[in-house]
């Protein structure tokens, strides 16, 4: 299911763009268009984990220089029966994380400072649970792949607006063609990334909370992100806006609404499908607002 998934939102994606191409030449256009979105599926495949990884300047780290995020990466591995991914720690203020990588065996979970800053380690592990929840369900490669193109498709109308703009000759839609290829190009391509980002991420949190044992602990993560994204900013990821769906709560505002163009789903939503899960898994109600109290760290990660 996870393939075909996969396969329908390259095929999606990749129509977007040769008819971004046409729109710019034509005939001609649409076919440089394909055989670029082909070569960028390509490569989207073997190292768009490694480009997103360094869009956000994120750093490897092992037992070294990280020995506790390393060692609840590891632990929380195991549990997941997953094999131990690569982690690194990216240096933002803004307390989130991500997940990318082909598949088990080649991820990266990528945490933030602020993160390891703000959050007390049960709501670090929760997060952490929920990003290998992402890799677990290969999540990981279609949205890594869909941040690229999409980030390709939002460049490539911009190319477009351009050459466009300068050619009074061209026999298209003229400027205002261009300009509504600028604004709606970018626009389908995330309408794309949205149809399943929330979804994964429901998916997520569940298998997340399952793996760490404590929804209580995700869901006071996920309070605390959400409000300090709203007033903490993400450099990178204002940049790089495509990536986005990537981290586990919006990393570009603090909106909680849960609409058609909302790159997650409304925290409130998510916090509630965790209290049902809790009391599913026997654990009994929570309160989100309370930070969770860390039942065997010794405190929050300075």
């Amino acid at each position: 299911m996870n393939y075909m998934r996969t396969a329908i939102l390259l095929a999606g994606l990749t129509s977007l763009f040769m008819a971004v191409g046409y729109l710019i030449g034509g005939g001609s256009g649409a076919l440089i268009a394909l055989i670029i979105a082909a070569a960028t599926n390509l490569f989207s495949y073997w190292n768009a984990d490694k480009l997103v990884l360094s869009m956000h300047d994120a750093q490897e780290v092992d037992e070294r220089s990280a020995p506790e995020l390393v060692a609840i990466v590891r632990e929380l591995a195991q549990r997941a029966g997953l094999p131990m991914p690569r982690v690194y720690l990216m240096d933002s203020p803004q307390p989130n994380a991500f997940a990318t990588g082909r598949n088990p065996q080649n991820a990266a979970v990528c945490a933030t400072t602020g993160l390891l800053n703000m959050l007390s380690r049960d709501e670090i592990a929760g997060v952490i649970g929920h990003e290998l929840g992402h890799v677990r369900n290969r999540d990981t490669l279609t949205m890594t792949i869909t941040a690229t193109i999409a980030g390709a498709i939002s460049m490539l109308a911009q190319f477009g607006m351009f050459f466009r703009g300068g050619n009074r000759d061209n026999n298209g839609l003229g400027i205002v063609g261009s300009v509504l290829m600028l604004i709606l190009a970018p626009l389908a391509a995330m309408v794309v990334q949205m149809a399943i980002s929330r979804t994964r991420e429901y998916a997520a949190d569940n298998l997340g909370a399952r793996i760490s044992g404590r929804p209580d602990a995700l869901a006071s993560a996920l309070v605390k992100i959400s409000r300090i994204a709203e007033e903490v900013p993400n450099d990178t990821a204002e940049t790089h806006p495509a990536t986005a769906p990537l981290f586990i709560v919006n990393p570009l505002s603090g909106r909680g609404m849960d609409s058609l163009f909302s790159t997650h789903p409304s925290t409130e939503n998510r916090i509630a499908a965790l209290e049902e899960l809790s009391r599913e898994m026997g654990l009994g109600s929570f309160d989100a607002a309370a930070p969770a109290q860390d039942k065997r760290s010794q405190g929050p990660w300075g």
